[in-house]
């Protein structure tokens, strides 16, 4: 992962507060509040740190915990990260708004193959609509009132148009899909554990199942391209946070160096510095040594 992205460059857009809002159609979701203020960010800076949080939320999904706490593991990561950005990591391209129709593979979250472009940003611009005029494949907006978002617009100008949009405050993702999409990442992390954890005891079909699990996942490859800053500079075109995510979970997950686990002690997941760790932390250690040993006790008493 260090020599992967220690000369890399990417940048991202999180706000200072986001919020839950109901729509008209029942649905919640997931955008920053009216008087939220934007912060440019590279999220490359700790890649691990950023793959870690993700898959930790979605085990809290797989643990059965309640869902007050599943939102509040969901609303964290969006604070500190900003949201996935589902608008462009879905189609078949990001540059969807050069087109009149948006094409979509196979994913949980939308059935249709394809949709209207105009229908497709519905989705995720449920309360307030961007200035926007679409003619065929030539599209256009505006942001005359807020100087904040013109700002934000004018720093990402050479970016895909859609994914500049994703940045403004109006954007917003439904709730559940987010949730879903950190279980999955979850899922497929648990479906490698399994897999190697309990290898000697499961049957064929179990195997094949997971096999078959586990060839879901991915899909998705980022472009880049090489910047000439004060040195020559890998910048990732992710164009969306969870097609980041997706590859830097991909290189760990294959990582022999530092290995995924999960803590003994706290069931959350960490990139193991030996093959031998078992705890995330000297402190879950010892906490995990003393339940045991007060168990001991009360078993001799």
């Amino acid at each position: 992962m260090k020599n992967l992205f220690e000369r890399a460059s990417s940048y991202w857009v999180r706000y200072d507060r986001y919020e839950l809002k109901e729509g008209k159609n029942g649905v919640r979701y997931v955008t920053a509040a009216p008087d939220a203020k934007p912060e440019v960010y590279n999220p490359l800076e700790n890649p691990e740190q950023l793959v870690l949080d993700a898959l930790n939320v979605g085990l809290l999904s797989m643990g059965r915990k309640s869902e007050e706490v599943i939102c509040q593991g969901v609303m964290d990561f969006v604070h500190k990260y900003g949201l996935l950005g589902l608008m462009t990591a879905l189609p078949t391209t990001h540059q969807f708004m050069e087109y009149e129709a948006v094409y979509l593979p196979k994913n949980q979250y939308i059935r249709e193959e394809s949709m209207p472009t105009e229908k497709y940003l519905e989705l995720f611009y449920p309360f307030d609509k961007l200035d926007l005029v679409k003619k065929g494949i030539e599209s256009s907006w505006n942001i005359n009132e807020d100087r904040t978002m013109q700002a934000l617009a004018l720093t990402f100008s050479e970016q895909p148009m859609a994914m500049n949009m994703s940045f403004q405050r109006q954007y917003a993702e439904r709730y559940d899909w987010l949730a879903a999409q950190f279980k999955d990442w979850a899922f497929h992390l648990l479906t490698s554990f399994f897999y190697y954890e309990d290898n000697a005891s499961l049957k064929d079909e179990a195997k094949k199942a997971l096999h078959m699990s586990m060839a879901a996942f991915g899909g998705m490859a980022p472009t880049y391209h090489i910047a000439l800053f004060d040195k020559p500079t890998i910048v990732w075109d992710f164009h969306s946070l969870l097609l980041g995510i997706q590859m830097m979970f991909s290189f760990m997950l294959t990582d022999e160096d530092s290995p995924l686990r999960l803590c003994k002690h706290c069931q959350k997941v960490f990139a193991a510095s030996r093959q031998s760790n078992l705890f995330c932390s000297p402190k879950c250690k010892n906490q995990y040594n003393v339940y045991k040993s007060r168990k001991k006790n009360k078993e001799q008493e």
